[in-house]
C-alpha cells in the first residue's frame, strides 16, 4: 500500500527518554514523503531534560517535517475539521495519555487532536511508552484495544527485572503498523 503523500498527523508526548528512538522512526515517515503535522504536548513544549531541551527537540522536529508545530487545545482542535487527517500517530504515547484517551480527557494539545481526529472515523496509532502498562495503565490499554479506529504500534516489556509494569512500543514498527491501520486492521501479534 505504501504511505507516501499520506496525510499524517504525528503527536509527541513526554517520554522525552524514548526520543533517541522514536526521532529515527519520524525521519524514516518523512524519507517515505508522508504529509507530516506534528503536534507536541506541552511536556514536548516546555520541558529540559537530561535527554535533551524542549528548544533542541522542537527545532529538529520542524526541520524534519518542514512545518510550524500545533503546541496548545486551541491550535489542535482544527486538526479533525480541518486538517482532515489519514492518520493520527500518538509516538510516544504516555501512559497520562493513555489513561486520557480511556476516559474521554480531554485537556492537552495532544488529547484534543486526538479526539478531533477520531471524530473523522479514520485511525489513531498508539506508540506506547509507559512505566505503568503493566500496573494502573493495564485497564486503559485494554479498554483501547477494544476501541474502535484505535490501533497499536506492537509493544512489550523493555526491562521486566528493574521495571515489571514497564510496557513501550517497538518503534521499529511504526511503518507496518501504520499500513495495516489504513486499512482497518491491527498489526499482529500486538504484544511481544
Amino acid at each position: 500500500m505504501g504511505l507516501k503523500g499520506k496525510k499524517i498527523g504525528l503527536a509527541i508526548t513526554g517520554s522525552c527518554c524514548n526520543f533517541h528512538n522514536v526521532f529515527p522512526e519520524i525521519e524514516r515517515l518523512a524519507k517515505e514523503e508522508v504529509d507530516l503535522y506534528p503536534i507536541i504536548s506541552e511536556a514536548v513544549d516546555t520541558f529540559d531534560t537530561r535527554f535533551g531541551t524542549a528548544k533542541e527537540w522542537k527545532e529538529r522536529l520542524k526541520q524534519i517535517t518542514k512545518k510550524e508545530l500545533i503546541n496548545s487545545i486551541i491550535g489542535a482542535e482544527p486538526v479533525g475539521p480541518k486538517l482532515n487527517l489519514d492518520l493520527l500517530l500518538v509516538l510516544p504515547c504516555t501512559g497520562n495519555t493513555l489513561a486520557k484517551l480511556a476516559n474521554g480527557i480531554t485537556d492537552s494539545s495532544t488529547t484534543m487532536a486526538c479526539k478531533a481526529h477520531l471524530r473523522n472515523q479514520k485511525p489513531l496509532v498508539l506508540a506506547i511508552a509507559t512505566n505503568d502498562g503493566l500496573g494502573a495503565n493495564a485497564k486503559n490499554i485494554g479498554l483501547l484495544l477494544n476501541t474502535k479506529n484505535i490501533y497499536f504500534v506492537p509493544f512489550g516489556q523493555d526491562d521486566a527485572k528493574r521495571k515489571p509494569n514497564s510496557l513501550v512500543a517497538k518503534f521499529e514498527m511504526v511503518l507496518p503498523t501504520l499500513e495495516k491501520a489504513l486499512q482497518g486492521k491491527q498489526i499482529q501479534p500486538v504484544i511481544l
